[in-house]
């Protein structure tokens, strides 16, 4: 999606683009011949470098990789290093780089852009709105949160079942749907999360799980059903969906680090609460798909930062005060829509990223 978005851009404002699976070596190599290109912009983390970069490279072609952040980053140092331009998604994404010893000279933040005309505030009694609410079990006078992840722990659902508990001591009238892609990253958090809303007591029948993937038509009704977009996420180097809540007018809850520190206005589209605690490794593995020739354990000169923890008292605070105040919530919710209108729409990223491009590679 984030490429898709870049391409149509890209096509929309007039540039000559052709677009193509990052792993698709057919398609590439006969587009390198028949389209030839002046650069591939590559779209994934460090370790889809032989993708991206590599191959291009092979071919004579100018790689311009636009990279999210993946923990650390344990391989190809030099190569990125070298690169004469890489776009990356946010400043904490191009601090990671830096952290784990990449050269970042050549490396420009390129947020990444939605399309405002999909993804916009639909009225709660819009039919097609309500048929959501009702199919999940919201009531006309319940506010219905909403976090969205391929498994929501990494979104920061643990920290919000432990707000909830707070907050349910004056708040009763909430639900909070969780909905992710299935699978294994949602399995292996499951026991924990299953544990937090027991303690939720009375009010674990609140939390409603969805799981399953949802199409990009569906995604802003989806949206639209809920009051307030929740993700104070362990570890976000963008937080896309985040954006399109603030779109869709909905005000966001997000933690005060990462991609959303940069996407979020804290008090005015959203808030952000503060960290509380980090999680830090002093070793980690590595593998052959890294790049490696051989699976070993790689210590750390200093240890690392791996994921973040909202602080619960702050998300309680920020979920009373949007429970309390519909007006806060459609005053923070309009100011999102302005928001990104104003600095994600995507044929004007599309347009800053082409003009970077053009300075920096001294292409006309």
């Amino acid at each position: 999606m984030q490429g898709d978005m870049l391409y149509r851009g890209m096509k929309d404002n007039g540039e000559e683009v052709m677009s193509c699976n990052l792993t698709g070596s057919l398609q590439k190599q006969w587009l390198y011949g028949s389209f030839k290109p002046d650069i591939v912009v590559g779209v994934g983390h460090w370790g889809d470098v032989p993708d991206v970069v590599i191959h291009p490279q092979k071919f004579g072609v100018i790689p311009v990789p636009w990279f999210v952040a993946d923990g650390w980053v344990a391989n190809y140092h030099d190569i990125l290093s070298s690169l004469p331009l890489a776009f990356i998604t946010s400043e904490w994404v191009k601090t990671t780089y830096a952290r784990d010893g990449v050269d970042v000279k050549n490396f420009v933040v390129a947020h990444i852009g939605i399309e405002p005309d999909i993804y916009k505030p639909i009225s709660k009694s819009d039919p097609r709105v309500k048929l959501v609410r009702n199919a999940l079990g919201i009531a006309d006078d319940e506010a219905m949160i909403l976090t969205i992840g391929g498994d929501v722990t990494s979104k920061g659902a643990q920290e919000m079942f432990k707000a909830l508990k707070i907050v349910n001591k004056d708040f009763r009238n909430w639900k909070y749907v969780c909905k992710t892609w299935g699978g294994g990253s949602s399995i292996d958090h499951r026991a924990d999360e299953l544990r937090l809303i027991e303690e939720l007591g009375d009010a674990k029948d609140r939390v409603i799980y969805q799981q399953g993937s949802f199409s990009r038509d569906f995604l802003p009704y989806l949206i639209n059903a809920c009051d307030i977009y929740a993700a104070p996420s362990r570890l976000d180097g963008y937080g896309m969906i985040q954006v399109e809540a603030q779109a869709c007018g909905i005000p966001v809850i997000s933690i005060n680090k990462m991609g959303p520190q940069e996407t979020i206005v804290n008090g005015k589209t959203g808030f952000l609460a503060r960290v509380a605690e980090t999680v830090d490794l002093s070793e980690e593995w590595v593998y052959e798909d890294m790049g490696f020739e051989k699976k070993h354990k790689k210590k750390f000169d200093r240890p690392k930062t791996f994921a973040y923890r909202a602080d619960v008292g702050e998300l309680a605070n920020y979920l009373i005060s949007l429970l309390a105040s519909p007006k806060l919530r459609e005053e923070m919710g309009r100011a999102g829509r302005e928001h990104v209108l104003l600095n994600f729409e995507y044929h004007k990223l599309a347009k800053e990223m082409t003009k970077k491009v053009k300075q920096h590679l001294n292409i006309s």
